[in-house]
């Protein structure tokens, strides 16, 4: 393996009482993989690293074959390690992206069987569970990967279903649909090891809005909707996106699209899995988060903003949604380590 330094020095500090040993995560990079995958899986690694001065984490890089793996945009990642025998208890990822049908060869399957059948752990970045579901791990255990390939695993893989959230952690198995959702992945492994005000500092270091969420989905219900290419519940999103503040019945939001109720509530159920109305809730429910997030209005504000008729409505909406109510949410927020370990109000 070649040396590196897995602690490199950073202006900002944070302290975890954790002098044990670090863990060893391992990647598996498949050729074609997406380095913005790869990437916002390993960063938030170091970065825990780097904020706490400690060696909570190493990773290793593994490829078939020993040589540098291209990425599906052409560059060349080194890897330290081949497909050697993985400590016991280890946890591997299998990074993938762009034609993940043919990226492991039958050698790399047969490391992944072996490599779990002697106790490793394994989880898929982007498109990786292709390689876990043809090395045969994937039976009867809640998984997901990019949206984009989801069809054509269904195709391969009949008998397993993956899910459109944005990651899912499954007695033991982590997955993930690729990009920024990797991260959010990784923050929850490290908030389960050191402590939820870590993983803050290292989504705050990476300038990531956590989403505090794995059941998020993966595409938005808009993009869902541009897709379908459907211009009444184009429409009918658009209105509801322009009245969020004073909400119309949903009578009006069919008018506004030009078709009947009945009609505008088949399209959202055939394109978005959910009625008009429950749509247009969320999609407040949403932007009261960004109003949290990104202001210092009231939640008295927020809600009048939302078109929740009070504080009160507000809040319900927003625990069901995100399991707390907009205050304790704030405060969570707002509760920023400092720079001796200390949280701040």
């Amino acid at each position: 393996m070649h040396p590196r330094s897995y602690v490199p020095k950073g202006a900002a500090s944070f302290r975890v009482d954790y002098d044990g040993p670090p863990k060893d995560i391992y990647f598996l990079l498949l050729p074609k993989l997406t380095m913005l995958a790869f990437s916002a899986a390993v960063e938030p690694l170091r970065i825990a690293n780097q904020v706490t001065g400690k060696e909570l984490y190493r990773w290793f890089l593994i490829s078939q074959d020993g040589a540098p793996v291209p990425c599906s945009n052409g560059i060349g990642i080194n890897t330290d390690m081949t497909l050697e025998d993985l400590p016991r208890g280890s946890f591997a990822f299998v990074c993938s992206g762009i034609e993940p049908s043919d990226s492991a060869s039958p050698k790399a399957l047969s490391w992944i069987r072996r490599q779990n059948a002697h106790g490793s752990r394994f989880g898929g970045i982007c498109t990786g569970a292709f390689a876990l579901a043809q090395a045969g791990i994937l039976q009867e255990q809640r998984f997901t990967l990019h949206w984009e390939n989801q069809p054509s695993f269904s195709e391969y893989f009949p008998g397993l279903e993956p899910t459109a959230n944005l990651y899912e952690i499954d007695n033991g198995l982590m997955t993930c649909g690729g990009g920024n959702a990797a991260t959010d992945m990784m923050l929850e492994m490290i908030e389960t090891d050191h402590g939820k005000d870590l993983a803050v500092i290292v989504s705050d270091m990476c300038i990531h809005f956590r989403s505090n969420n794995r059941e998020a989905l993966q595409k938005s219900a808009y993009s869902v909707a541009l897709s379908s290419r459907n211009q009444h519940l184009i429409n009918a999103m658009q209105f509801m996106h322009e009245t969020i503040e004073e909400p119309v019945e949903i009578g009006v939001v069919a008018d506004h699209a030009q078709i009947s109720r009945r009609q505008l509530e088949r399209l959202f159920q055939r394109y978005v899995g959910t009625s008009p109305v429950q749509f247009y809730i969320e999609l407040r429910v949403g932007r009261a988060l960004a109003l949290l997030n990104e202001t210092n209005m009231t939640v008295a504000e927020i809600s009048a903003a939302t078109g929740f008729s009070s504080a009160t409505q507000l809040s319900i909406r927003f625990k069901k949604r995100y399991g707390q109510s907009p205050a304790s949410f704030r405060k969570s927020w707002s509760s920023k380590p400092d720079g001796d370990g200390t949280s701040t109000v």
